[in-house]
């Protein structure tokens, strides 16, 4: 709804915090769980009001095909759209590929350019899965007001980005460990094999970003992969495989770099969102530095 890992913390601490303050008023004439995300709903409509939409740099311009085209500036004004973390996410068994596929990027961007009341309406009725009535007591409109908004926020997804159903698998995972080898290693043949032909590439928040396999991996070979060095941590975000990345410092030690997120289809790389703030590392409960490069190859137990 927020498109803010961050945003939507706070929200679910308001959204607690006034059920608790107003828990003797509730009089049961719904179920709790109905009740909280009225509240939910309340509270997200009014953190949206106002606010400028959250945005990916493809929601700014077109794309590159030059993958050694000069960078725009870091655009820190703008509220760039950020990943959750997977474990963010309390998944149903009976509903996973429905929830990752409604956490993608690709379909949360998409959700941003919606009013804040079709956003809350689609995600009401066709994620969190209420009846229309239901939805209209939520929103305080009529149930017809609720189908019309369904059919104008379904029109505006239909035309939006869409991405391919994604589940975890053993592709994605292996996917994943090949990209991060590869990327460790700087070995820009290996990386350009796990990518499509019509590969995309974003960094916020420079609003620069690449499509195509050959400026991708130009872009790769002539920048993102020069340097010192780099480590990597698995993790997974908005239901996708993802990565932490670390650069290395003249210390020895790597520090927080990226939050690498890959969405993949038919055993090939679609998007590399490569999530350039630090802030991110605690929403994934990662650490902000990795230890001395030596250290890495200590055997356990040596002084």
């Amino acid at each position: 709804m927020l498109g803010s890992f961050h945003d939507a913390e706070d929200a679910v601490q308001e959204t607690l915090l006034r059920a608790w303050r107003g828990f003797d008023r509730f009089e049961g004439r719904s179920s709790v769980r109905t009740w909280l995300y009225r509240i939910a709903t309340r509270v997200c409509l009014t953190a949206a009001d106002g606010r400028e939409r959250r945005i990916l740099p493809s929601g700014i311009g077109g794309p590159l095909d030059d993958g050694a085209a000069p960078l725009a500036a870091k655009r820190l004004e703008v509220l760039w759209l950020e990943p959750i973390p997977d474990h963010a996410f309390a998944f149903d068994p009976a509903d996973v590929v429905t929830t990752r596929e409604t956490t993608r990027l690709a379909f949360v961007a998409a959700l941003q350019n919606l009013p804040a009341r079709q956003r809350a309406a689609l995600l009401l009725r066709d994620v969190v899965g209420l009846s229309a009535a239901e939805v209209a007591g939520q929103l305080d409109l009529s149930t017809a007001a609720v189908n019309s908004a369904l059919q104008r926020a379904r029109a505006h997804i239909e035309d939006g980005p869409r991405s391919e159903e994604v589940v975890m698998s053993d592709v994605d995972q292996m996917l994943l460990n090949e990209y991060m080898t590869a990327f460790e290693n700087a070995d820009v043949p290996a990386l350009a094999a796990l990518l499509r032909h019509d590969v995309e590439l974003e960094m916020p928040p420079i609003p620069t970003w690449f499509a195509g396999r050959s400026a991708v991996v130009e872009f790769f070979a002539t920048r993102a992969l020069q340097g010192p060095g780099r480590r990597v941590v698995a993790t997974r975000a908005n239901g996708c495989p993802a990565l932490a990345s670390y650069t290395l410092q003249a210390d020895g030690t790597f520090t927080a770099h990226s939050v690498q997120v890959l969405e993949t289809a038919d055993g090939e790389i679609t998007h590399i969102y490569a999530f350039l703030d630090t802030e991110l590392f605690r929403a994934f409960d990662l650490p902000l530095s990795l230890p001395n490069a030596s250290d890495r190859a200590r055997p356990a137990g040596s002084e």
